[in-house]
């Protein structure tokens, strides 16, 4: 079966539900990822299931078709194509050839939020509005050895850098597919509707101003609609509210200042715009269900 779908699969997803549903030993996981190779599965078991995942999904079609829609738009995934399915965005597979086989990459926002460098990557807007890239054929090449060297260092018995060594090929590989982005120049025109162009804008100002600004009236009067509208189109669309969302990327925020930086809870609380540490120390461990210092503190 595909991570992109699972007949009792939630409609948000964590890695725990991954490691639940595949059945994989906690002594061999590695915190915040998992490494998934689908070979040789029926392709019914790709198709018909709408979900989210809590995290950054990388992957590598290695055999057959796909046809899926990600973020409201339609797709068809060929053999040798990357999707990158930036965390939160709606996943909803249509299809799948007979020989579909893939690898998927799963990072979980506590992963990512300890990289500055990650967190960068999943707040591109070009990525969010096309998922789907594929490298020239010198990089696909690096792709493809890269892809199974992670697979053979997340797979290798424990020790004290199978942890590090595979940040290490991830990044690289990462650097990768950035790099694509960054010198593709053909874009194609995509046909958004209204309500897509109301969501993309959306996020633009939640990118921007989160940290700021966490009432429903303002995102609404920016983009001239009511709040009422804007709340009930975002709920019925992406599954989160208008506030959920401002948490979502406030806490990736807080998340990333704990995990890569040693400023002071209060100074943390200041650059994030709350009146006192303690109303932010409140805030997060009613999200998270744990404390700034323990987090930082976890490993």
């Amino acid at each position: 079966m595909h991570i992109f779908g699972y007949l009792f699969m939630p409609l948000f997803f964590t890695l725990d539900n991954v490691y639940n549903l595949y059945k994989i030993d906690p002594l061999k996981t590695i915190d915040g990822m998992v490494i998934l190779d689908q070979s040789n599965r029926p392709n019914r078991e790709y198709v018909d299931h709408r979900h989210q995942f809590d995290g950054l999904l990388l992957s590598f079609l290695l055999k057959g078709t796909m046809k899926t829609r990600i973020h409201f738009l339609e797709y068809e995934i060929k053999t040798g194509d990357i999707v990158v399915i930036l965390p939160q965005l709606m996943i909803d597979v249509q299809s799948a050839s007979a020989d579909a086989e893939m690898v998927t990459i799963g990072l979980s926002l506590d992963f990512i939020a300890s990289f500055p460098y990650l967190r960068e990557f999943i707040m591109n807007d070009e990525i969010r509005w096309q998922p789907v890239i594929r490298l020239q054929e010198e990089e696909h090449i690096l792709q493809q050895e890269l892809l199974i060297l992670l697979q053979k260092a997340y797979h290798k018995k424990p020790s004290t850098k199978k942890k590090e060594l595979l940040q290490h090929l991830l990044f690289a590989l990462i650097n990768l597919i950035s790099e694509a982005y960054s010198t593709h120049i053909e874009r194609k025109e995509l046909s958004k509707n209204r309500t897509h162009e109301i969501i993309d804008d959306f996020y633009i100002l939640i990118s921007k101003y989160a940290i700021e600004q966490r009432s429903v009236k303002f995102y609404a009067d920016k983009l001239h609609l009511t709040p009422q509208y804007l709340s009930t189109l975002l709920k019925k669309t992406t599954g989160k509210s208008v506030l959920q969302w401002i948490d979502h990327i406030l806490l990736m925020h807080a998340k990333t200042l704990l995990k890569s930086s040693n400023i002071s809870i209060k100074e943390l609380s200041n650059q994030l715009h709350f009146v006192d540490s303690s109303l932010f120390c409140r805030y997060f461990k009613r999200h998270t269900g744990t404390s700034p210092k323990s987090f930082r503190n976890a490993s």
